[in-house]
């Protein structure tokens, strides 16, 4: 399988990561706004394709070494409601860094207008023993790289 794998889409600006996403009518409410839950399925794909552009094969590694990054717990704030047709940019970066954890922060943007932040915190966790592990020095570098 490929060590590397290229993300579907998604930029580095300042060296923050940007991932693109456009509004549908799925994902809006029956009063034609983005349901909230929406958002944290935005800023989850943006955090994959962040470790996509980083080179991290989440699947391959999910085979490999039967461990990956879970969700521990999520920190929301929505200032502004998008809607229908709206492009927005979900941003991912690291906040912090730990043995076996990872705090990101994200925003979701309408052009410059800034709708939701989050803080989401990941940790590197055994699927057989569902016990957290030490992320693996690579990734570890590749995040300090990024969060330089």
């Amino acid at each position: 399988m490929n060590d590397i794998i290229k993300p579907a889409s998604g930029t580095l600006k300042e060296g923050v990561f940007f991932y693109p996403v456009r509004i549908y009518y799925e994902d809006t409410d029956a009063g034609g706004i983005v349901y909230y839950a929406n958002y944290l399925k935005f800023s989850e794909r943006a955090r994959t394709e962040f470790l996509r552009f980083l080179g991290i094969n989440q699947q391959q590694t999910i085979q490999e070494t039967h461990c990956g990054f879970v969700v521990r717990s999520c920190n929301i704030d929505y200032m502004a409601s998008a809607v229908l047709d709206d492009e927005l940019e979900i941003s991912c970066k690291i906040r912090e860094l730990g043995a076996a954890y990872a705090v990101l922060h994200q925003e979701i943007f309408r052009g410059e207008e800034l709708l939701s932040s989050l803080d989401v915190k990941v940790i590197y966790m055994n699927i057989d023993t569902h016990r957290p592990t030490r992320i693996p020095e690579n990734f570890v570098q590749k995040f300090k790289k990024m969060s330089a």
